[in-house]
């Protein structure tokens, strides 16, 4: 791919999705933009971090977000399509389970973190645990109308959307809100299951290439997108630990499903319970089997047995 003549650094960030954030690009619609994106820590967890550092954590700096860049031409009730066009994530990554966060926050209420040296595609989470690496950005998003909202929920203007199938070769489409959309992006992830249930995924560094083009062809009120390849594929070659969660709260059949295959992972592998929680936000994947039979929906949580050595 030839190098983007327009790049945004490291230090070009912001922690609010907000109009009056002044862009630090203005490009054509059509345009190629790279990034390199700090972590969702803003650089505060470092390769040598222990989980003393989590307490002094400031969440003021989380989940920042690089950009913004104005779209020339871009209107309110017109789309922007982001073309995914490569992610090269860094050389390592940070997991951890973080007090009052995450599915199972009161059953884990002590910090545990994990440094993972990320390969070119493999990464070694756990001794014998091999998860492939298929990195996205869990920040994609554009600017609102109305008062300044936080960087943390997802909206419908994309924003913290952590969803692991926008890898490269997927095309996303944002409805523009403001003139020039003002499209910003970031939270790395190496790998992350569905759900991301301790709250964080193998969080990295990023280095992120987008084209970036005003569509009035394609209308949307919320994000769409096309995936590059079968969901799925890139993290499971084999067939899944499954576990179902029943009954009328999909939150709770979220808890109970995740509980079980908690304790499945500890009996097959031997793991021990916390381990298995950040695995699980890593690799595993929760999905809503049944919601037809109301009030007794299913919930189940999935994960593939082919990281198993």
């Amino acid at each position: 791919m030839s190098e983007s003549p327009f790049h945004v650094g490291r230090d070009q960030f912001h922690l609010a999705w907000d109009r009056a954030v002044e862009p630090v690009l203005s490009v054509a619609s059509g345009s190629e933009v790279a990034f390199d994106a700090l972590d969702a820590s803003c650089g505060q967890i470092t390769a040598d971090s222990t989980v003393a550092d989590l307490a002094t954590l400031d969440f003021s700096r989380v989940d920042q977000v690089a950009g913004p860049i104005f779209i020339e031409g871009a209107e309110p009730g017109d789309t922007l399509e982001v073309e995914l066009l490569d992610f090269t994530p860094g050389d390592w990554g940070w997991t951890a389970a973080i007090p009052g966060f995450g599915l199972l926050a009161d059953e884990f209420p002590d910090p545990a973190l994990r440094i993972t040296r990320l390969g070119e595609r493999i990464a070694e989470f756990l001794p014998g645990i091999r998860i492939p690496l298929a990195p996205f950005c869990g920040e994609l998003g554009v600017a609102p109308a109305g008062e300044a909202r936080s960087t943390i929920p997802p909206t419908e203007l994309g924003g913290n959307m952590d969803t692991r199938h926008l890898t490269a070769g997927s095309t996303l489409w944002l409805p523009v809100a403001v003139p020039g959309a003002l499209f910003s992006l970031g939270d790395g992830h190496a790998a992350q299951g569905d759900g991301e249930v301790c709250g964080t995924a193998i969080e990295t560094s990023m280095r992120a290439t987008v084209r970036l083009t005003v569509r009035r062809d394609v209308r949307v009120t919320a994000p769409e997108f096309r995936t590059a390849g079968p969901l799925g594929a890139s993290t499971n070659t084999a067939g899944w630990y499954a576990a179902d969660g029943v009954g009328p709260d999909l939150m709770k059949a979220a808890r109970d499903a995740t509980r079980r295959m908690i304790d499945r992972l500890g009996i097959e592998h031997g793991l021990a319970a916390i381990d298995a929680y950040l695995l699980l936000s890593v690799a595993g994947d929760l999905r809503i089997s049944e919601i037809v039979d109301q009030p007794n929906w299913i919930v189940t949580a999935y994960c593939p047995r082919s990281i198993f050595g």
